[in-house]
C-alpha cells in the first residue's frame, strides 16, 4: 500500500486547525499529523517530513496571527522553501469550557436550544456590560453563562480567542486571569486536568466533548461571522504547483491533472499571491515606490502587514497580498510587478499563490 501524503497541523486532535485541516485533507487519503506549534508546522514542511503543513493566518474578528507572519518573516533563513498552495476558510464559534461548580450540577443540563447563538437583544447586560454614565452605550456580549462563574479564576486560551471574546469576557469576567497556550483545544485539556476545578478555557464545542470538560458558555465570541483563514504550506511550490490547481492536489489524487481540467482552470475566478519585502526605513518614500508598482502594473492590494524586522529597531518587514498567480499569468503582471518591487525594495520574497475561496 502506497504510503499516505503527511498533513501537518496545529493540534492537538480537534483545534480548530485541525477542524480546517479535515475539509481539505480527508483522513482517508492523507496522513493527518498534528504538532504543538505554529513553527512545528513550518520546520515540518521545510524539512519534508509534511508535504502540507496548515497554519492559521488571519481572523476575521481580530486580524493576523503575528506567530505565522513571524516564521513567514524568516528573520533567520531556514524557511527558503516554504510557500502557500491553498487557503482554507473555517467558521469559528467559541465555547467557554471547563467544570461546574458543584452547587450548580443540580440543575438540569443545558438544552441545544440554549447552546445555540442567542439573539443579541435578549441578552441582559451584565457586570462591565451595565450602561453607566461614563459608558451609556456598553458593547453587549451576544451570549450569557449556562451556569455560574464565580468559582473561575483563571482562563486558558489561544491568544487569538481571547481577542475574538472580549465582550463576553469583560461583561462576566473581568480580572479573571488569562493564560496563553498553543492552542484552544490544548486549552480545554488544561482546564480538565486542573484538579481544582477553578481553571476554565475557551475553545471549540468538538473540543470540549473530547477533553470531557463541561460547556459553560457557548457562541461567546463577540461576532456571528467570526471565521479564521488558513494557509496550506509546501515545500518548492514553484515547480510543483505550476499549472495546477489546489483543487487537483487537495482531493488525494496524485495524477497530473487532465486538459479538461486544466481547461477549466483558466476559467477558474480570482486568484490571489503573498509577497513580503523590506525597505530603507529612513529613505523618503521607500515605502510609497513599492507600493506603487502594484498601482503602475494594474495589480489590487487586498491586504499589508507588517512585523518587526529585529535587524534595527523601528525597521519593518512588510507583507502584501495582492490579485493574481504567479504561475497563471497570461499577460505578465503579476512577473513584471514582482520584478519591478525587486528593483525598488532592499530585499522581497514571493511566498505563494492560490485560488480564493471566499
Amino acid at each position: 500500500m502506497a504510503r499516505k501524503p503527511v498533513v501537518c497541523f496545529l493540534g492537538p486532535i480537534a483545534s480548530y486547525s485541525h477542524q480546517a485541516t479535515l475539509q481539505s485533507f480527508p483522513p482517508e487519503q492523507y496522513e493527518l499529523v498534528p504538532v504543538v506549534t505554529i513553527k512545528d508546522v513550518f520546520d515540518a514542511t521545510q524539512s519534508g517530513q509534511a508535504e502540507y503543513g496548515v497554519a492559521p493566518f488571519e481572523n476575521s474578528t481580530n486580524g493576523s496571527v503575528v506567530f505565522t507572519l513571524d516564521h513567514f518573516a524568516d528573520r533567520s533563513k531556514v524557511y527558503p522553501d516554504i510557500s502557500v498552495c491553498a487557503e482554507i476558510y473555517q467558521d469559528v464559534h467559541h465555547c467557554l469550557v471547563g467544570r461546574v461548580r458543584p452547587a450548580a450540577t443540580a440543575s438540569s443540563p443545558p438544552s441545544p436550544e440554549a447552546l445555540a447563538v442567542p439573539n443579541s437583544s435578549s441578552v441582559p447586560a451584565s457586570g462591565q456590560a451595565t450602561p453607566t454614565r461614563s459608558s451609556p452605550n456598553p458593547e453587549q456580549p451576544r451570549a450569557r453563562p449556562l451556569y455560574p462563574l464565580s468559582h473561575v479564576q483563571r482562563i486558558y486560551s489561544h491568544p487569538q480567542a481571547f481577542g475574538q471574546c472580549t465582550r463576553f469576557l469583560n461583561a462576566y469576567l473581568r480580572g479573571v486571569e488569562t493564560i496563553d497556550c498553543s492552542s484552544t483545544s490544548r486549552a480545554a485539556e488544561l482546564a480538565r486536568d486542573d484538579p481544582t476545578g477553578t481553571s476554565a478555557a475557551i475553545s471549540s464545542a468538538v473540543a470540549a466533548q473530547l477533553s470531557g470538560v463541561d460547556i459553560l458558555a457557548a457562541n461567546i465570541e463577540d461576532r456571528e461571522d467570526n471565521t479564521t483563514r488558513f494557509f496550506v504550506l509546501t515545500r518548492g511550490a514553484g515547480a510543483k504547483w505550476e499549472g495546477q490547481l489546489e483543487t487537483s492536489q487537495l482531493t488525494g489524487s496524485s495524477s497530473t491533472p487532465s486538459s479538461s481540467s486544466l481547461s477549466s482552470l483558466d476559467n477558474a475566478p480570482s486568484t490571489k499571491s503573498l509577497m513580503s519585502f523590506t525597505v530603507p526605513h529612513r529613505s523618503t518614500g521607500a515605502l510609497a515606490s513599492v507600493l506603487d508598482c502594484f498601482r503602475t502594473g494594474g495589480l489590487n492590494l487586498t491586504s499589508i502587514n507588517s512585523r518587526p524586522s529585529q535587524i534595527e529597531p523601528f525597521q519593518y518587514i512588510f507583507f502584501v497580498e495582492f490579485e493574481g498567480h504567479r504561475f497563471r499569468d497570461p499577460e505578465g503582471s503579476v512577473a513584471s510587478v514582482l520584478e519591478n518591487v525587486a528593483k525598488v525594495a532592499e530585499g522581497s520574497r514571493w511566498l505563494g499563490s492560490w485560488v480564493v475561496k471566499r
